[in-house]
């Protein structure tokens, strides 16, 4: 029989040296003891020791590493051996942790849980006090009880939260110490006398100003903060009187709902609704095209965007030029390719030979989305469902206009177009048939005012010219009847 005594700090580390001489050399997992802490019993026989030599080559999955990483931790006094058998199995059966109805690896998997559960109460429900300090750093110090011996495993979570303080934490099994930047541990104790701390009123104040009388689920409460923490934790004595003010603080919110409108309030909804621009009960026209877009709602984007942003240029335009969406200053002029890439636009266009007056112009997306940095607001690119939402607008377009080329700028513009999401650096430059007619792809004027490096600039300025140069020859040819686009 081999017995395995294993610490209560660096176990997972003593179980592997153990567990691979042992599974090397095929010992059963019923001829292996394992015990954990320096005070376990003594066996009544000599243990054998561990097997020499290198034994055949053992193989196991990641996965197993990182549950046995955890499963070592927990309480139960099986959890090593059960463990060791895995080891064992799973030399002959790799697939092993994938069968959940298997026993051993159901059990291991609610050994599994219950330890990281309690690694996420301890990380929730640690409540640090202040300490007298002489130095420059504060010092605080903290008491909790976990289920199973995590403190070793949970310190780093600690120590990358609170670097800048010395603090402790004890436990009856173990305290972590970390003290000048660097990490220790120490025998565990009885909890000690800590100090109130100034803080703990104004927590409790706020604690007691959240919470919602009107939604009370003792069970719920229960099961995220059970009960054997909340006498270490400042806020939940003020849970009991809540809980008994609960019913008069509901009847309270009750009362001060709000009434019934008065009746000058029917007409002021009517007059504003009346003074907002209304959509045409039916779209014949560009114009009326326009004007429902303006009342657009048929995605989020019209929330947060100050406009709608429709095409414009001549309504019998034989080029269409279709990009993302607006940008910041398309947002707040109302007009389409007025900003930082307009202007990359306009000057690919006189290179190409293209007149700006005559294309129509537009974009996919007909809102501005973007997220808030401070004063800024920072393009964010539309997804699949706005492109999709907004496929009506364009289509209007493409059929009221009824261009005989149309030109995508960049991925939304070609996934809007021709439905295919492909990546540009391969199709940019061909031509693709779409019901609506053909579509020429090339590259978003934006890009170029995100290369970083020069030549890559210049590289996609040259292509995006080039491109627009070629859908003017194909528009001649079309008109001269010598080919068709």
């Amino acid at each position: 029989m081999h017995r395995v005594v294993l610490p209560e700090t660096g176990s997972f580390a003593a179980w592997r040296d153990a567990a691979r001489p042992l599974a090397a050399h095929g010992v059963p997992a019923g001829d292996v003891e394992w015990v954990v802490g320096e005070a376990a019993a003594p066996s009544l026989f000599a243990p054998e020791p561990l097997p020499a030599g290198e034994g055949r080559a053992l193989t196991v999955p990641k996965g197993f590493v990182e549950l046995a990483e955890r499963v070592i931790l927990h309480r139960d006094p099986a959890a090593p051996g059960l463990l060791y058998e895995a080891l064992l199995r799973l030399q002959s059966r790799r697939g092993l942790l994938a069968d959940a109805g298997d026993p051993l690896v159901r059990r291991l998997g609610m050994l599994d849980k219950a330890v990281r559960r309690d690694i996420h109460k301890m990380r929730a429900f640690v409540r640090f006090r202040e300490l007298p300090a002489d130095g420059p750093r504060r010092r605080f110090a903290a008491w909790f009880e976990p289920e199973h011996r995590i403190v070793e495993a949970n310190a780093g979570f600690f120590c990358r939260r609170f670097a800048d303080m010395d603090w402790a934490i004890h436990t009856p099994d173990l305290s972590a110490i970390w003290q000048d930047g660097a990490l220790s541990f120490a025998p565990g104790a009885p909890r000690p006398d800590l100090p109130d701390d100034a803080a703990e009123a104004l927590w409790a104040t706020y604690f007691a100003n959240i919470f919602n009388p009107a939604r009370i689920k003792l069970g719920s409460m229960r099961q995220h903060m059970p009960l054997k923490y909340w006498k270490n934790m400042p806020e939940t004595g003020q849970i009991p009187a809540m809980l008994a003010a609960a019913e008069g603080r509901v009847r309270a919110m009750q009362a001060a709902q709000a009434t019934a409108a008065p009746a000058r309030a029917a007409a002021i909804t009517q007059r504003t609704r009346a003074a907002m621009p209304q959509p045409p009960a039916r779209i014949e026209t560009l114009a009326d095209a326009r004007a429902a877009c303006a009342a657009c709602t048929r995605c989020d984007l019209c929330h947060a965007a100050t406009q709608s942003v429709f095409g414009e240029g001549p309504e019998d335009a034989a080029l269409m030029l279709v990009g993302e969406q607006p940008g910041d200053q398309e947002d707040l002029a109302g007009r389409p390719f007025v900003g930082p890439a307009g202007q990359v636009l306009d000057r690919a266009m006189a290179a190409a030979g293209v007149e700006r007056e005559g294309a129509w112009l537009t974009n996919a997306v007909k809102h501005f989305k973007f997220v808030p940095r401070g004063k800024r607001r920072l393009h964010q690119r539309p997804n699949a469902g706005e492109v999709q939402a907004c496929r009506w607008w364009l289509g209007l377009e493409r059929q009221h206009v009824a261009p005989r080329l149309t030109v995508a700028l960049g991925a939304t513009a070609a996934l809007a177009l021709t439905g295919r999401g492909d990546a540009m650096t391969r199709r940019r430059g061909s031509v693709e048939a779409t019901p609506d007619g053909p579509v020429l792809l090339t590259w978003h004027p934006s890009l170029i005012l995100r290369r970083p490096d020069a030549a890559e600039a210049e590289a996609a300025m040259a292509e995006l010219t080039a491109d627009l140069a070629r859908a003017r020859e194909l528009l001649a040819e079309r008109a001269s009847g010598s080919g068709s686009p």
